[in-house]
């Protein structure tokens, strides 16, 4: 039997094509080998967060999950729980927010795994043999509970707000006493705790600059000013004067007679209810001390109420002028305050129906 040795010759490999062959073979071996050590250390890396991760100007490549949390408390808790300085009416008053802002960690731990946990595979092989860092940045998370926001507000409205005063004058154990008006002022709650609210805006919350809130505080008008009060008659009995005031300002002090130990005048809080020009007199004691006396005096010299009379809500008492100038500023009436006659037209002019007049001891 014949042998054909060139045919056998023909299907061997050359030497070159061995050699491709072998260092393909070689190549897929290497290739498969290290792929296989990128996927275990691309599994391995899955536990520490990957390179250009931070979290406000903190950087956490390369840590645990226990690491990350406690960096990121560090880092996100530092400039946040800063105190905040909130002015009310020029006092300055400090909010802790840690009893009302609340760090979400569990949520921004998340979120630094995230890069290497959502990129594909190709980048993530990328990210650990090409040292290509993720650079991202992890957003500061964190809650802010504003009924503790208004309950501070609600502390702070209590030391700031004050009432508004009304304007009063009174008699008051036989002295004449003037309060004057004064605005009060009240703290807007809502406006303010808005405003403490918005210190903590994402944008601005992680911000190194000072913390400074302006209370909104707003004006409480009185009820009664100086100027509302109106005008007020106090008798002085004992000085035997008549003070009238305008508002809490005293406007003019006149000289008068007032009653005998006999026919004392009255003292107490009245008003006036009737102007009187050119009165008649009236006899108002004809069996009394008026007996023997004119039933009534026309308008004229010999009236005994002058030009003018001003009769209060005290039966029988009023001021009016005299003809007897001589006994002003002193006790010789029958109780009401006899005034000169320049006098009683001047006060006259002044007073209206109404008016409150205080006669004191």
């Amino acid at each position: 039997m014949a042998l054909s040795f060139g045919d056998s010759m023909a299907s061997r490999p050359s030497a070159a094509q061995r050699a491709a062959i072998l260092i393909g073979a070689t190549a897929l071996v290497v290739l498969s080998a290290g792929m296989a050590w990128a996927a275990v250390n691309d599994y391995g890396a899955r536990i520490r967060v990957p390179q250009g991760v931070a979290v406000a100007g903190t950087d956490l490549s390369g840590m645990s999950e226990a690491e990350a949390r406690l960096a990121i408390e560090r880092a996100v808790s530092a400039p946040l729980m800063r105190p905040v300085d909130v002015q009310a009416n020029g006092e300055v008053s400090q909010f802790d927010p840690a009893g009302s802002v609340t760090l979400d960690v569990d949520t921004m731990v998340v979120e630094a795994f995230a890069p290497r946990r959502t990129a594909t595979y190709l980048a993530r092989l990328a990210h650990e043999v090409g040292g290509r860092p993720f650079s991202a940045d992890v957003t500061p998370r964190f809650a802010v509970d504003e009924t503790a926001l208004r309950k501070w507000v609600d502390e702070l409205a209590a030391k700031t707000d004050t009432p508004s005063v009304d304007a009063t004058i009174s008699a008051q154990g036989g002295t004449i006493v003037v309060r004057r008006s004064a605005v009060g002022r009240k703290v807007d709650r809502a406006a303010t705790t808005k405003a403490l609210a918005a210190v903590f805006a994402t944008q601005t919350a992680m911000q190194d600059a000072p913390r400074l809130v302006e209370a909104s505080v707003k004006p409480v008008e009185p009820t009664v000013s100086d100027k509302e009060l109106g005008k007020t008659i106090f008798v002085d009995i004992s000085e035997r004067k008549i003070r009238l005031f305008d508002g809490v300002k005293l406007e003019k002090v006149y000289r008068c007679a007032v009653g005998t130990p006999s026919y004392p005048t009255p003292t107490g809080d009245f008003s006036i209810v009737q102007k009187r020009y050119l009165p008649t007199w009236v006899n108002p004691a004809p069996n009394g001390w008026g007996k023997g006396m004119p039933a009534m005096i026309p308008p004229g010299s010999g009236n005994p109420l002058g030009t003018r009379a001003i009769n209060l809500s005290a039966s029988g008492i009023r001021f009016h002028g005299t003809n007897k100038i001589w006994s002003v500023g002193t006790a010789a009436s029958h109780g009401c305050m006899r005034m000169v006659r320049a006098d009683i037209e001047d006060l006259y002019e002044r007073v209206y129906v109404g008016m409150p007049v205080h006669i004191l001891p």
